[in-house]
């Protein structure tokens, strides 16, 4: 009585006082610690009785199993497993059936299998179900599903208990038509008044993005209760239907139904995912008045939607209010600021936790390493890795994010460390790597990977081919794009928009424009990313009218440009020097869709003035728009000042650049250049002197060109390439026929050397773009385009040279630069002689 009563004191008092106990007594006494939550008591007791000789029965040890599934002390559940052979009671069905629930309670399902298999009478409903539900909450849903069937076969009476383990194990979608198979024998056999089975069906066809049939079980059902309100509103935010969610909400209110901490869970999720912030803080209040503010998860819920609603301070204030946290609570702030461009703010909590002693999971260093990402800091990276292997928080999911992190940091012999010793090599881990290898300019790399991956038997999926794509596009590499498209045809991956996106911009990178327009033109509905991409490809090309044509069309079908479409004409513009046109556009980015402009636009629109000569203008623009903290305005004056000798206001450009940005080697290279360009040696060496005293160094020079199914890579006077004999041989003949021929002459005020005039001209003969145009003749007899892509800008010297070279060989040569690309074709440069 006094253990049914919740007073297990009493009983205990009660039970020390009696002289003479009887195993009914003892057994009794078991009962009502397990009943009462003091399962450490009843296994004292148990002892007791083998002390004392007491006669242990059936009932003994069925209370006694309980308490060890409560402890999940398997040792001792072993021990009475044995006791229980020893006495013969191994086939009373209670002792079976506790010693399944003691095993599947403490991980051990092989265990829980061996018992059940080898029971001599599996007649009792509560064996095969507590089987299926061992199966069930171990994630074994195949096997759970097998044993269903089994027990239909073996005419095993189903009860509400099986039904509701059964449909929760098809919540998953590929045992979804299962589902549907269990939910025809509940209307067979009755059950499709119970609650308890109609809620299961119900969180089974939400959870397999079947809303419609849960929305007709759910309006069926003539008893509601909390769940039944719960799993619907639940099943429509899981599958984005927020409103019908909301309005959900309020009818559960209405039907007399009260809300709990699961319905405010909800409607919480549902605000965050929609930004929905006004919605998210009448749930708070309404959590405050009802006293649901104090539940854990209900804080831990609020914190997450202020963090997606963008209000951080809220987000601290809830946090802060926190009576309980647990490891999720950290875990969703630390996400939140790593997320909201607060790096060093998750990293700072990150530290609090391992102050407190707090429990780190995987998902919680998951967060700290994306504000590693942030904050690019390789240290750091290394600190968290480090503080995995102590903590043993190394899973497969960890690996790739690792790989990542340390891509993102630059440091791509560490991700390649930790990708070759992953005992996991799926088609993420595989994309992690190449995402790094592109992200650090090893595109070959990144290629040769995805070869690997084809061998190995790993099919590539969208976020692969997207990484493959910009490694085809890094290498100006035409085949390997090519052979890319066609697997995304084989695969119908072509309706992705950002499939579209990246393949215009993979053929116009790799220099076919032509190929670019088919893939715009093929598909009848573009998103503004396509729009763009496709203006961007003209305006690469030097086809500035063919963009503004483009934007005049997006503009027509009512497709809204964003500030990265605009940044893209404007640089079109630039491109074919369309001043006027530029100024329009500049214009009505403000006036007709009030978009701010950007540091990046304000430099198009300099630089666009720059290379019209209209320097002045482009002077008193950086002045009148605030613009002189810009380092891009200031680098593209320079570069007109160079091109048009403008020393006076060129001396200005480069010393406002070198003060923004005093640790960036291509600064000092272009001021290097204006200098050269006026014979000033002297500001030459003091650049050169400055560079070296600040450990600064400029790019190589580099040029790659694709023969067959090989990138051959040529440096300034390389020696390593193994035709290297013939390809000087063949540079020397055609450099001296367009002397002789075409009139060339060295233009040697482009070296920055002060050295002799001829070895100047050496130096001029040397560069990588001659070499790779001297390869591409040797490797190839046909007339067709010569396509070479450069890291650096195309020196004029190697640009006069690449002009005469066309004319002179009747053939297309294709540069593609740090700038731009140039279409060399007879004798003239699709840039006009400016880039």
């Amino acid at each position: 009585m006094y253990g049914k009563c919740g007073s297990i004191g009493d009983a205990d008092k009660m039970f020390d006082k009696m002289t003479e106990r009887s195993v009914f007594t003892w057994n009794a006494m078991i009962g009502a610690c397990v009943l009462n939550g003091v399962p450490f008591r009843a296994i004292e007791l148990y002892r007791e009785m083998r002390v004392f000789g007491v006669l242990i029965d059936a009932h003994t040890l069925s209370s006694t199993l309980k308490a060890t599934s409560q402890l999940e002390f398997s040792y001792c559940g072993s021990e009475i497993h044995g006791l229980a052979i020893k006495l013969g009671l191994i086939s009373n069905v209670f002792v079976a059936n506790s010693l399944v629930n003691m095993y599947t309670k403490c991980d051990d399902i092989r265990a829980a299998a061996l018992l059940f298999n080898g029971m001599s009478e599996r007649e009792d409903t509560v064996s095969w179900n507590s089987m299926i539900s061992a199966y069930v909450t171990n994630g074994m849903n195949q096997e759970a599903l097998s044993l269903l069937v089994e027990m239909l076969n073996a005419g095993v009476e189903l009860t509400t208990y099986t039904f509701v383990a059964s449909i929760q194990a098809c919540e998953e979608t590929e045992f979804g038509k299962f589902g549907a198979e269990i939910h025809a024998v509940v209307l067979k056999l009755g059950y499709s008044l119970d609650t308890y089975v109609v809620n299961a069906l119900l969180m089974m066809y939400v959870k397999n993005n079947r809303v419609d049939e849960g929305v007709k079980i759910f309006f069926y059902l003539q008893e509601k209760d909390n769940i039944s309100w719960n799993s619907m509103i639940s099943g429509y935010v899981q599958n984005g239907l927020y409103d019908e969610a909301i309005d959900l909400f309020h009818e559960m209110k209405n039907a007399g139904q009260k809300h709990d901490h699961v319905s405010l869970m909800s409607m919480l999720i549902a605000s965050g995912r929609q930004g929905n912030l006004l919605n998210g803080m009448e749930i708070h209040a309404f959590s405050v008045r009802n006293g649901l503010d104090g539940d854990l998860q209900v804080g831990n819920t609020l914190v997450d939607m202020y963090a997606k609603c963008g209000k951080l301070d809220y987000m601290d204030s809830v946090f802060d209010r926190m009576l309980h946290r647990d490891t999720v609570s950290w875990t969703t702030i630390i996400a939140a600021y790593a997320q909201n461009n607060f790096p060093w703010k998750a990293v700072e909590l990150f530290r609090e936790v391992q102050a407190e002693g707090s429990n780190v999971d995987a998902l919680m260093i998951g967060s700290v390493l994306l504000a590693c990402t942030e904050l690019r800091c390789n240290l750091l990276a290394k600190e968290i890795h480090c503080y995995m292997i102590k903590r043993g928080i190394y899973d497969p999911v960890i690996q790739k994010t690792l790989v990542s992190v340390y891509g993102d940091c630059g440091n791509v012999d560490y991700a390649n460390s930790i990708f070759r010793f992953s005992e996991v090599k799926d088609v993420v881990a595989f994309t992690s790597m190449m995402c790094s290898y592109v992200q650090n300019g090893l595109a070959n790399e990144a290629l040769g990977l995805m070869l690997y991956m084809n061998e190995m038997g790993i099919e590539a999926d969208y976020v692969a081919v997207l990484s493959m794509l910009t490694a085809a596009a890094d290498l100006s590499s035409l085949r390997k794009g090519k052979e890319i498209h066609g697997f995304l045809v084989r695969k119908g991956l072509l309706l992705q928009d950002s499939i579209r996106s990246s393949l215009i911009d993979m053929y116009a990178t790799c220099g076919t424009l032509g190929n670019s327009y088919k893939v715009f033109n093929y598909f009848k509905s573009k998103d503004p990313v396509c729009w763009t991409s496709m203006i961007n490809a003209c305006g690469l090309h030097g086809c500035g009218r063919e963009a503004i044509d483009i934007f005049t069309r997006m503009e027509k079908e009512n497709i809204h440009p964003d500030q990265i479409t605009f940044l893209a004409v404007l640089r079109a513009c630039s491109h074919a020097a369309l001043v006027e046109d530029g100024k329009r556009i500049f214009k009505i980015m403000q006036s007709k869709y009030a978009l701010e402009p950007w540091p990046e636009h304000c430099a198009c629109l300099v630089d666009l003035l720059g290379r019209a000569n209209h320097l002045e203008e482009a002077f008193q623009i950086v002045k009148t728009m605030n613009l002189e903290d810009i380092p891009a305005v200031w680098c593209a004056l320079l570069a007109a000042c160079q091109v048009y000798s403008n020393k006076e206001l060129g001396e200005i450009s480069a010393k406002k650049l070198l003060e923004l940005e005093p640790k960036n080697p291509g600064n000092y290279v272009l001021a290097s250049n204006v200098y050269a360009a006026t014979n000033r040696w002297d500001n030459v060496e003091e650049v050169r002197v400055t560079m070296k005293g600040k450990g600064l160094k400029k790019d190589p020079a580099c040029s790659w060109i694709e023969v067959g199914d090989k990138v051959h890579t040529f440096v300034a006077h390389d020696k390593s390439h193994p035709e290297c004999d013939k390809l000087y041989e063949k540079l020397a003949h055609l450099t001296e026929k367009l002397e002789k021929e075409a009139g060339y002459v060295a233009q040697t005020k482009y070296v920055l050397h002060n050295v002799e005039e001829k070895e100047k001209v050496k130096l001029l003969k040397g560069h990588s773009e001659r070499l790779a145009i001297a390869y591409g003749l040797l490797s190839s007899t046909h007339r067709n385009p010569i396509r070479i892509t450069k890291n650096l800008r195309v020196c004029s010297d190697c640009h006069t040279f690449s002009k005469l070279a066309s004319k002179f060989l009747e053939r297309e040569i294709i540069v593609r630069d740090a700038k731009r690309f140039h279409h060399f074709r007879n004798g003239i440069c699709s840039c006009g002689d400016f880039w």
